[in-house]
This record gives structure tokens, C-alpha cells and sequence, in this order.
């Protein structure tokens, strides 16, 4: 399934990104850029409204392909730090080779330098 969600979440990025790149800046048609002057390529109305419509259709479909994507994520993978809790316990509990305890010894106290004049 995350697999699915993977390529319809590439396929959506690859399209956002043709959508974006194709649709002109405000003022300018899209029928231009295919050789007509005062011919509309997609209707009287032009191509605006179908490029918008479909650039926002694309665009709700790739966030929530994100959101699906990072749900998944973490249901599968546990937290970085559940490894390192339990693997610290272990390696203080644990004898030396000679058979003695291993003992840590505690931090020393951090003391600050004085100023003598």
C-alpha cells in the first residue's frame, strides 16, 4: 500500500510541476504561445479556468498522498531513542571481562574560573 501511495505521490509531483510550468503569467493567454493571436486554444474562455482547476485538483491529491505517506512512516519505524535507552541499561548492568562490576564514575563538577587581581 505504501508503495501505491509512493508512485501516485511521484506522478502527482511530476504533473504539479508540468502544470505550473506550463500555465503563463496573468495577462498572458495560453493561446499564444501555439501561434494564435485572438483565438482561444480551449474555448471562449480560454484555458485559465481548466489549468486552475486542474493544478488544484493535482495539488489536494498530492498533500494528501503526504499525509497518507507520513502516517504510514510511523507506524512502521519506532523512535530512534527506544534503541538507545534500552541498549545504555544493558551496557551498564553488565559485568567486565574480569568478573568486577562496572562501575561509572560520576561527572565532575563544572567550576568557574576566578578572577584574581
Amino acid at each position: 500500500m505504501v508503495t501505491f501511495f509512493t508512485v501516485i505521490h511521484i506522478v502527482c509531483c511530476a504533473l504539479l510541476i508540468l502544470l505550473v510550468l506550463i500555465q503563463s503569467g496573468k495577462g498572458a493567454e495560453i493561446s499564444a504561445s501555439f501561434g494564435g493571436s485572438s483565438q482561444t486554444v480551449f474555448g471562449s474562455s480560454g484555458g485559465a479556468n481548466f489549468f486552475t482547476r486542474l493544478t488544484t485538483g493535482v495539488a489536494t491529491v498530492f498533500m494528501i498522498t503526504s499525509v497518507l505517506l507520513t502516517i504510514a512512516s510511523n507506524k512502521t519505524k519506532q523512535s530512534i531513542m527506544e534503541g538507545r535507552v534500552s541498549q545504555r541499561q544493558t551496557t551498564t548492568n553488565t559485568p567486565s571481562p574480569s568478573g568486577a562490576p562496572v562501575v561509572i564514575p560520576p561527572a565532575a563538577p563544572a567550576t568557574s574560573p576566578t578572577n584574581s587581581k
